[in-house]
């Protein structure tokens, strides 16, 4: 190579070097505009490790992981079924909704990975552990069930769970967690743990997140003063016997309950969720500095729109926690619910799909009658994503039976959907949502289709911006020319879900089962 030759392909690199460099854009906040709440975050030599709650969704407690705590990756669940009972398999016009498991703590400890979560599903405490987070957990469940727990090794080798709500307890575990260790430590921690927000509670104390620096403990929780705000409140002892003293952490748009960790560079952080309307709650970050051994937000108590983490732009948005799916790989649905973006709507009913009956095909065969459209199995679902998101499938309806219904819908207790039903032998576009006064569903709009299409597709809008939290359907015959259908939806966030708007593909059967809806694709996009 001439030193002519050399020259241009060392600048050649240096130039590609710094479009790349330039190319890099600072993150903002929220780090995962999406429903991703009740985060707990650990650091394990370089990566970055979150859990998070998804309630009555199957595989249940998503474990995600970063290298520069904004891009974010879901590399599994703590378990695929938290439990088999009516409830979570929707049987007996029982269901889980807005309950299954919540606010989870991960920790690591000896090379193992822990994670503590409760259920008033199950009525029990819920602790897994491996040694590789991508990969199985094992279990080991015991009463009583201690709300929003905290998982906390401690140095003389004792472990423990703070929990509660307004007064916070401390419980300690047998050495091999699995169950309250007896004659250990059970007792109040801190008495109105919500006296630092002041005096006129509504939400007491609770979102437990221990940690332990120079020899002090910390306890952080979430509290809800009447007439104010969600806020972030920290206690502080030098001993787990007290007295602990309080003070608020974080009062900035109602964003609390998380976790302060240590970066890879020394640098302390907070990541907390915020309300954002139906689409749920959604992650915020912020450097934390230590001041008298009290962490303090380092933007003037505030957490920033723009963060000083650079990443690149042309990154795949929400890595893989929402995505397209073919459904072309008949063995790739069980490692998706492993790896990608999809949750059952409680258990999945394995008798009734299938991606092998046809192949690129994802089927729903209805496998019993059900009246209330909520108590329908086998619904397939993924977050939706703000600021604005749609969805879009394909679905050949020519295998359902009369008085079915399937299609794709914004899953929430105040849902809306379109689809395909049949009618007298008929087949006809629907769009419908629930009776505010009654919870009837209303059909907005109903069009006859011409004989037995292949496919009919169908789309589902949603804007999130500035809390509008309206979503509006429409159909094609083509998938080239769309008809919008039916009223806009009033998205609204409840407590009976307790989890933010998601997009789901479904097939109810209302005269009786056997009926076939054959989903040939799901997009998403803005």
């Amino acid at each position: 190579m001439t030193t002519f030759t050399r020259t241009i392909a060392a600048l050649a690199t240096f130039f590609l070097a710094f479009a790349s460099a330039s190319a890099q854009e600072f993150a903002t906040n929220p780090i995962i505009n999406a429903d991703v709440p009740d985060v707990s975050l650990l650091r394990v030599g370089d990566d970055y490790y979150m859990s998070s709650t998804t309630c009555h969704m199957t595989p249940n407690v998503p474990i995600m992981r970063s290298k520069n705590l904004v891009d974010w990756e879901l590399i599994g669940y703590a378990c695929d079924v938290l439990e088999k009972n009516d409830a979570l398999e929707l049987r007996d016009g029982k269901n889980a909704y807005g309950a299954g498991s919540w606010a989870s703590s991960l920790r690591y400890h000896d090379g193992v990975f822990y994670l503590a979560t409760f259920s008033q599903t199950t009525g029990k405490t819920h602790i897994f552990s491996t040694r590789d987070p991508a990969g199985k957990w094992d279990e080991k469940s015991f009463r009583p069930m201690l709300h929003d727990c905290s998982l906390f090794f401690d140095d003389d080798g004792r472990v423990y769970l703070i929990y509660g709500n307004g007064d916070l307890r401390i419980a300690e575990l047998k050495d091999d967690l699995s169950g309250l260790k007896p004659g250990g430590a059970n007792r109040i921690l801190i008495r109105n743990a919500s006296a630092p927000a002041g005096p006129n509670v509504g939400l007491g104390a609770e979102g437990s997140q221990v940690l332990k620096r120079n020899g002090k403990y910390y306890v952080f929780n979430i509290t809800w003063p009447r007439g104010g705000m969600r806020t972030e409140i920290v206690h502080r002892a030098d001993s787990l016997d007290g007295p602990f003293e309080g003070r608020v952490f974080a009062q900035d748009r109602g964003i609390a309950q998380g976790t302060i960790f240590e970066g890879t560079e020394g640098q302390w952080f907070a990541c907390l969720f915020r309300d954002s309307g139906s689409m749920g709650r959604a992650p915020y970050l912020a450097k934390v500095d230590w001041v008298d051994d009290w962490p303090i937000l380092s933007d003037d108590g505030k957490f920033p729109d723009v963060l000083p983490i650079k990443h690149e732009p042309n990154a795949k948005r929400f890595g893989n926690f929402i995505g397209d799916d073919e459904f072309s790989n008949p063995d790739a649905l069980v490692d998706v619910l492993t790896m990608g973006p999809w949750q059952w709507n409680h258990n999945p009913d394995g008798d009734h799909w299938s991606l092998k009956a046809r192949e690129g095909w994802f089927r729903i065969e209805t496998g019993r009658v059900d009246s209330q459209l909520m108590q329908t199995r086998n619904m397939l679902t993924q977050r939706t994503y703000g600021p604005t998101c749609c969805g879009t499938t394909a679905l050949d309806p020519r295998g359902l039976k009369e008085g079915d219904v399937a299609g794709l819908m914004l899953l929430q207790r105040r849902f809306g959907y379109v689809g395909v039903t049949r009618r007298d032998g008929k087949l006809y576009v629907v769009q419908a949502q629930p009776d505010d006064k009654t919870g009837a569903t209303v059909e907005n709009a109903l069009i006859p289709l011409e004989g037995e299409p292949e496919s009919i597709q169908f789309r589902a809008k949603c804007d999130f911006r500035n809390f509008r939290d309206l979503a509006e359907f429409s159909w094609s015959r083509d998938g080239e020319n769309w008809e919008t259908i039916g009223e806009k939806l009033h998205m609204i966030y409840t407590i009976p879900q307790f989890i933010g708007y998601r997009f789901a593909l479904f097939c109810n059967a209302s005269k009786e089962a056997g009926g076939i809806a054959d989903f040939d694709f799901f997009h998403v996009g803005d």
